[in-house]
C-alpha cells in the first residue's frame, strides 16, 4: 500500500508541477522571461515542484485555519448565548455538511482516472491509501485550530482534541454507508453532483448551525461529547468496513465513465454545448427592434433568457423567504429583535460576501462565451474595437439588471429590518443600507464582466487557458470572505465601500475602453 502511496502522490506531483509551469507561462509579464522550452528546463521544473509540494503542505493547514477561525470561532463569538456552546453546536452541524459533500473516495479526478486506469494501478491499494491520507491531513490540520480558537471560546482542551476524529469518524461513517449502497459497483454516487436529498441535508445544517445559536438554543459541551464519541466509534466500525471493501475498481469503472466524466476537451466542449442547447428558447419569433450589435445582444438575451436567469431567480425567492422568517421573528421574538438590530449596525461587511455569492456574473459570462463568442470571435470584423465596446456596454446593462433582482430584496430588507427591530438614532444608516447593497451589486457586475473582457481566459475547446483570470477571481473571494470577520459600523462602511465601488467602476471602464480591443480574444 505504501508503494502504491509513493507512485500516485508522484504522479499528482507531476500533473500539478506541470499546470503550475503552464500556468506561470500564462501569466501576461511573466511569460516573457521564460524560455520557450519550459518543460525542458531542470531550474523551473525544480521551482515548481517546491511550489507543489508547499501547496500540497499548506493544503493541510491554510483551509482549516480560515474555516475554523471565520465559520466556528468568530461566528460563535457574534452569537447569542455562551461562546463554548456556539462553537461545539455550529462546528458539529458544519462537520455534517462536510461529510456529506466531501469523501474523497467518491470524487471523480484525472489523477484517478490516470493511475487506474491507463497505469492500471491496484484500485483497492491506491483508494485506501490515498484515503488515509486525505484523513491523516484532515486530523493533522485541524488538531492545532480547533485547540486554539476552541481553548479560546472556552471549550475543555480534551474536547477540542476530540474534535478533528470526530470529524475523520464522521466522513468514514458517510464513505462506509455509501460503499454499501453501491457495493456492486452500478450506483456509485458522485460527490460532484449531489442528490436533491443530500442539499436538503446540507442546508438543514446550515440553518441549525447558526440560527438556532441566534436564538441561544446551541449544542452544550457534554451533549457534543456523547454524540462525538458515539461517532467515533462507529468511525472505527466504518473503517473495518472500508478496509475490507473489494469493489473500488467497478465504482470508479461506473464513477469515471467518459459518460459521466469527460477526459477528451472535445467530447466536454459537445456536452457543454449539448448542455446549455437544452436551455435555449428556440422561439424563432422573438425579434429586436435595435439594428447592428445591439440587435445581436438583445436576440442573445431574449433567446437566453432562461438560462441566464433563472438561477438568479432562484436566489432571489430564497431571499425573500429569509426576509420574510426574519421579518417574522422581529414581530414576534422580542430577543431576535435586539440581534437583528445589531447585525444591521455593525455587519455590512458580511453581505460583501454574500453579494459576491449572488452574483450571477461568471455564470452569464460563461454563457455568452459558449453561446456566442467562441464562434463570433473567430471573425475579424467582431474583434474591431466598435464591435467590442458596443457589445460589452448592452451586455453590462444585462448583467446588472439581472443581479440587481436578489440584489434589490435585500436593499429593501435591510432597511426595513433595522426599521422594524428598533430603528437607529442615525436616519443616514437607512440610505447607507441601501446605496451600499445596490453599490456592491454594480460593482461585481462590472468587476466579472470586466475581467471577461480584459483576460478571456478561454480556447476554442472552452478550457480556461488564463492564469491570471483564475488568480484575480481567487483574489476577489478572499477579500470578500476576510471581510467577514470584520465588524464596523454601516455608516463608515457603507460610505466607504459605495465610494470605492464607484471610483472602482469608472476606472474599469476605462480600462476596458483601452485595453478590451486588444485582449478580447480566443486564447490559443
Amino acid at each position: 500500500m505504501l508503494n502504491a502511496f509513493a507512485t500516485s502522490f508522484r504522479l499528482k506531483n507531476t500533473y500539478k508541477t506541470n499546470s503550475i509551469l503552464y500556468s506561470l507561462k500564462s501569466l501576461p509579464l511573466v511569460k516573457r522571461l521564460l524560455p520557450d522550452a519550459l518543460y525542458a528546463s531542470a531550474g523551473l521544473k525544480a521551482f515548481a515542484n517546491i511550489v507543489s509540494i508547499l501547496i500540497e503542505v499548506g493544503s493541510v493547514f491554510v483551509g482549516k485555519l480560515l474555516y475554523v477561525s471565520l465559520m466556528v470561532f468568530t461566528a460563535a463569538q457574534l452569537l447569542k448565548g455562551p461562546a463554548a456552546d456556539s462553537f461545539v453546536h455550529i462546528f458539529f452541524f458544519l462537520t455534517i455538511i462536510g461529510g456529506l459533500l466531501n469523501t474523497q473516495i467518491f470524487n471523480p479526478t484525472k489523477d484517478k482516472y490516470y493511475a487506474i486506469f491507463l497505469m492500471r494501478m491496484d484500485a483497492r491499494q491506491y483508494t485506501l491509501s490515498n484515503y488515509l491520507y486525505f484523513l491523516l491531513k484532515m486530523a493533522v490540520g485541524l488538531l492545532p485550530f480547533t485547540l486554539l480558537f476552541g481553548v479560546l471560546a472556552g471549550v475543555s482542551p480534551g474536547l477540542c482534541l476530540l474534535m478533528p476524529f470526530f470529524v475523520c469518524a464522521f466522513k468514514l461513517v458517510v464513505t462506509a454507508i455509501s460503499l454499501w449502497g453501491c457495493r456492486d459497483g452500478k450506483k456509485a454516487r458522485n460527490e460532484n453532483l449531489p442528490a436533491p436529498v443530500i442539499w436538503a441535508g446540507v442546508l438543514a445544517a446550515l440553518v441549525l448551525a447558526y440560527a438556532l445559536p441566534a436564538l441561544g438554543l446551541a449544542m452544550s459541551p457534554p451533549l457534543f461529547l456523547a454524540l462525538a464519541v458515539l461517532t467515533v466509534i462507529g468511525g472505527g466500525l466504518s473503517l473495518a468496513y472500508v478496509l475490507r471493501f473489494g469493489e473500488f475498481r467497478a465504482i470508479y469503472r461506473t464513477l469515471l465513465d467518459p459518460g459521466s466524466f469527460v477526459m477528451n476537451p472535445a467530447d466536454k466542449n459537445q456536452a457543454v454545448l449539448a448542455a446549455y442547447r437544452k436551455k435555449i428558447d428556440a422561439d424563432m419569433t422573438q425579434t429586436s427592434s435595435k439594428t447592428g450589435y445591439q440587435y445581436l445582444n438583445e436576440l442573445f438575451m431574449k433567446r437566453h433568457s432562461k438560462l441566464l436567469t433563472k438561477s438568479a431567480k432562484k436566489i432571489t425567492l430564497v431571499l425573500l423567504a429569509i426576509l420574510i422568517m426574519l421579518i417574522i421573528a422581529c414581530l414576534s421574538i422580542p430577543e431576535a429583535k435586539t440581534t437583528v438590530n445589531e447585525l444591521m449596525l455593525a455587519f455590512l461587511p458580511y453581505f460583501l460576501f454574500v453579494m459576491y455569492l449572488v452574483n450571477r456574473g461568471r455564470v452569464i459570462t460563461q454563457a455568452m462565451f459558449t453561446n456566442c463568442d467562441h464562434s463570433m470571435l473567430t471573425y475579424r470584423f467582431y474583434r474591431q474595437p466598435k464591435a467590442i465596446l458596443t457589445l460589452f456596454a448592452a451586455r453590462l446593462k444585462y448583467i446588472i439588471a439581472i443581479n440587481l433582482m436578489p440584489a434589490s430584496v435585500i436593499a429593501l430588507g435591510l432597511p426595513l429590518l433595522l426599521f422594524l427591530s428598533g430603528g437607529t438614532s442615525e436616519p443616514l444608516n437607512y440610505v447607507l443600507l441601501f446605496v451600499s447593497i445596490i453599490a456592491m451589486s454594480v460593482f461585481f457586475s462590472v468587476h466579472t464582466l470586466v475581467l471577461y473582457y480584459l483576460l478571456q481566459p478561454y480556447n476554442i475547446q472552452m478550457e480556461t487557458k488564463n492564469a491570471a483570470y483564475g488568480i484575480l477571481n481567487g483574489l476577489t473571494y478572499f477579500v470578500c470572505y476576510f471581510a467577514m470577520g470584520k465588524e464596523l459600523p454601516t455608516l463608515a462602511f457603507g460610505l466607504g465601500v459605495s465610494a470605492f465601488c464607484i471610483v472602482y467602476v469608472a476606472a474599469a471602464l476605462l480600462l476596458v475602453y483601452r485595453f478590451a480591443p486588444k485582449t478580447f480574444r480566443l486564447r490559443p
